[in-house]
């Protein structure tokens, strides 16, 4: 292209002509698709890094630095010296995500204006802008796809991190090819000497439309917070789960901004179809909040119909596309028809399109933000899908009066009036359709469709709803069946008084504690991670010598809940005046606190749910290990259940890997409890079984003694007998097993892919066939040791 400036249109006759300058962009010029590819590999390359980037500030903020260049290690000092929890502390942390991301995406949002400065403000040329921002969506599509089901899953952030690069250095060497071809070109109505601008008046309602557009970036962002939150629990809140939902969305957005770019240029007047989109937009919003709460929990989907993960990802395809396929288009359009409603002929392009970009990615924030932290956890997300359908009519509203101002024939007022009060109508009617999701979406989840349909014993009419809530990260559910309660959390059953599960709360507290130095150096400080129902930190209640509970819990909705439906198995623990409950991440708080503990027990939701795995990793046995005071434990909750043999094989190799002399203990009864809890301990001392009988026989520990009877361990022997394993005599099962650390997070890729999988039973026989008598861990004299050897041999004959 020639470098030749070239005059403007509405330049007097009496200046001097210049040589024109080439016209503007063409559609299907080699040149232009050049310029397409350039945005979709940007667009391709800032998706991996935005995944890439959110893990590791989930690990710096929520736990330990980790090294992948860029300035993490240091910024998670930093941050670790700062506020631990409160208000300070979310500051703090907001200032650390802004320290660390803004750099790289001010550049992000800086490619769209550089680019613009080879259009020009026309019809044609404001709608490929459209295109340009299209072409970038569609690389975001493919860059979410390819982070989420492929370098992640089975190669590591670095790795991630350096294809994201490559691709970034193979857009700036084709834009530096095509530099040569193509120069800025001073846009019409500016002075040619030196490409200075004359400032161009804005047209009439060209703040509104900018007060429109960063409406629809709210609504939009609002939206995504919310039916991610919905969507993750009827499909499973795999790293899988959210790269569909997300995929889905910005192909909506490359959709619609396509077909928004493609009628900007046909139509005279966009300010009226920017209107209409948000109009339609309310509809569509509601379209989903039925979708979500009436349509899909009642698919005849089963999902264990198909082991096949990839069936499932089908299935979860479909219905995204189903629920929010139709409002992500709207949104699409609204973007390059925003474009040609706020354009100025002769306008500087640049200006224009990063006025435009600037604005709805302000209101976009806002959406995120008021959504996340207000509305749901205020107001639930029934009330929340009621605002987006307001808020969408009122963006409605401000574009139809921009449109109105803007009108070369001047529109009458009475027509713009009726055209809002039906906007406004329309808006009242849909926001009062909106219902709240069935109870039991938030319940079972996944599993839904066949207890609403009657087709589950699941479907117990007994079963009754005692709490529903929807907090800041979770959504909790607290159900009644018979004589038993079930405690849920995000679609997922995390706790009950059920005998089995009861079982397994009460040991996560007992084998550790147990296993500790008896008195007088018994367990003193005691913090436990994850509060559920609040029976395994209430079981720490009866030690005389625990002097301390720390409760590390991140949904402040859980521990008043359990307290009021779990209170008598729980022991009521947090009116104890040993306890304290702090609400933060676990990673982050004992990354950042001082204190060290006896016992540390750590008890997550499933390691298949998106970020759990930051709890299964390496570095954060470690960094457990490293807040032990000398002869402490670590317990860790692994369930066998909803997981396949790599996936229980990955986690017990992390943990191993920390602690070599790990042993493994199981709750398994009756044909049922397959869960297992690895004990990790600062030192290898024996564990002398008649010793421990004496412990629990003195008078102090009545109340231990009464709280293992409950579920069925009424002596040392029977406590001991539920020894699985250790890590020595697992080694040839573990062969090659992954180990999860935090630059790989591999756990939620296994975990996503086998948490369908039905064997457990084969699994938990497998341990058992690996299991040996240690002679040297457990130890004693007469019948309790020769009882003890003949129950865990008659186990391991009988499974």
């Amino acid at each position: 292209m020639s470098k030749r400036p070239r005059v403007s249109r509405s330049a007097p006759a009496e200046v001097n002509p210049v040589e024109p300058a080439p016209a503007e962009m063409e559609l299907g010029t080699p040149y232009l698709f050049s310029c397409l590819l350039l945005f979709a590999g940007s667009g391709c390359a800032a998706l991996i890094y935005e995944i890439v980037w959110f893990q590791l500030l989930e690990l710096v903020i929520g736990s330990s630095g980790i090294s992948l260049g860029f300035l993490t290690p240091l910024v998670g000092r930093a941050y670790i010296a700062g506020p631990v929890s409160g208000t300070a502390g979310l500051v703090f942390r907001g200032m650390v995500a802004a320290v660390c991301l803004l750099p790289p995406t001010f550049l992000m949002g800086a490619s769209l204006p550089a680019m613009s400065r080879w259009v020009e403000t026309t019809p044609k040329g404001v709608s490929w802008l459209g295109h340009l921002y299209s072409a970038n969506v569609a690389g975001a599509v493919m860059g979410c796809l390819l982070a989420g089901f492929y370098l992640l899953r089975f190669y590591d952030l670095g790795f991630a991190t350096y294809v994201a690069a490559g691709i970034n250095v193979g857009v700036a060497g084709l834009a530096l090819a095509l530099a040569p071809r193509a120069s800025s070109r001073p846009p019409t109505g500016t002075e040619v000497p030196g490409h200075a601008f004359h400032s161009v008046q804005n047209p009439p309602g060209a703040s509104l439309v900018l007060a429109a557009i960063a409406l629809s970036g709210l609504t939009a962002l609002g939206a995504e917070v919310v039916w991610t939150r919905l969507l993750s629990l009827l499909l499973g809140g795999t790293v899988y789960t959210f790269s569909i939902i997300l995929a889905v969305f910005l192909l909506g957005l490359w959709a619609g901004s396509a077909a928004g770019a493609s009628l900007a240029r046909r139509v005279s007047q966009p300010r009226w179809a920017l209107a209409a989109c948000q109009i339609l937009l309310a509809a569509a919003i509601a379209w989903t909040a039925f979708t979500l709460a009436s349509v899909l929990p009642y698919w005849p989907v089963d999902p264990l119909l198909s082991l096949s993960p990839w069936f499932n990802f089908d299935l979860d395809l479909t219905r995204c596309v189903r629920a929010i396929l139709p409002a992500t288009l709207l949104w699409g359009a609204s973007f390059p028809l925003a474009l040609a409603s706020a354009a100025a002929e002769g306008e500087d392009p640049a200006r224009l399109s990063g006025s435009v970009y600037a604005i709805n990615t302000a209101g976009s924030i806002a959406g995120a933000l008021m959504f996340s932290l207000i509305l749901i956890p205020g107001w639930g997300t029934r009330v929340s899908q009621e605002v987006l359908i307001w808020v969408a009519a009122i963006a409605a509203l401000v574009a139809l009066v921009a449109a109105a101002l803007g009108a070369r024939n001047r529109t009458p007022v009475w027509m713009t009036g009726a055209a809002a009060v039906a906007a406004l109508l329309l808006a009242g009617g849909l926001a009062a359709s909106i219902a709240d999701v069935p109870w039991q979406v938030i319940a079972y989840g996944r599993r839904v469709a066949p207890i609403l349909r009657g087709l589950s014993v699941a479907n117990d009419k007994l079963a009754q709803p005692l709490f529903v809530g929807e907090g800041i990260n979770s959504s909790v559910v607290i159900t009644q069946r018979g004589d038993q309660r079930f405690f849920y959390v995000g679609g997922k059953a995390e706790a009950s008084s059920a005998p089995v599960d009861m079982r397994l709360q009460r040991m996560m507290a007992h084998v550790p504690a147990l296993l500790h130095t008896p008195l007088p150096n018994g367990p003193s400080s005691v913090l436990v991670v994850g509060f559920g129902a609040g029976v395994t930190a209430g079981s720490f209640v009866p030690y005389p010598e625990v002097g301390n509970i720390v409760i590390c819990e991140l949904e402040s909705l859980i521990p008043p809940a359990s307290d009021k439906y779990f209170g008598n198995e729980n022991n009521r623990v947090l009116w104890d005046h040993r306890t304290r409950v702090v609400y933060d991440d676990a990673r982050h708080y004992i990354a950042a606190t001082p204190e060290k503990f006896d016992i540390i027990t750590t008890d997550p939701i499933h390691p298949w749910v998106k970020g759990t795995s930051t709890l299964y990793s390496k570095e954060y046995y470690e960094l457990a290990k490293n807040h032990l005071n000398p002869g402490g434990i670590v317990a860790q909750w692994l369930p066998i259940y909803e997981s396949d043999e790599e996936t229980v094989n990955a986690e017990l190799a992390t943990f191993f890997s920390v602690f070599p002399d790990a042993t493994v203990w199981s709750n398994y009864m009756q044909d049922d409890g397959y869960d297992l809890v690895l004990v990790g301990r600062r030192d290898s001392s024996a564990v002398d079984i008649d010793a421990l009988q004496q412990r629990l026989d003195q008078p102090a520990y009545r109340g231990v003694l009464a709280s293992l009877a409950e579920v069925n361990f009424h002596s040392a022997v029977e406590l001991l007998a539920a020894y699985t394993g250790r890590a020595s005599d697992l080694a040839p099962m573990l062969a090659g097993a992954a180990v999860n650390n935090d630059l790989n997070l591999r756990l939620q890729y296994l975990a996503g892919f086998g948490l369908n999988s039905l064997g457990s039973a084969d699994i938990y026989g497998k341990l058992l066939t690996y299991r040996r008598f240690p002679d040297e861990l457990l130890i004693g004299k007469g019948d309790r040791i020769d009882t003890l050897r003949s129950r865990l041999g008659q186990q391991h004959r009988t499974f």
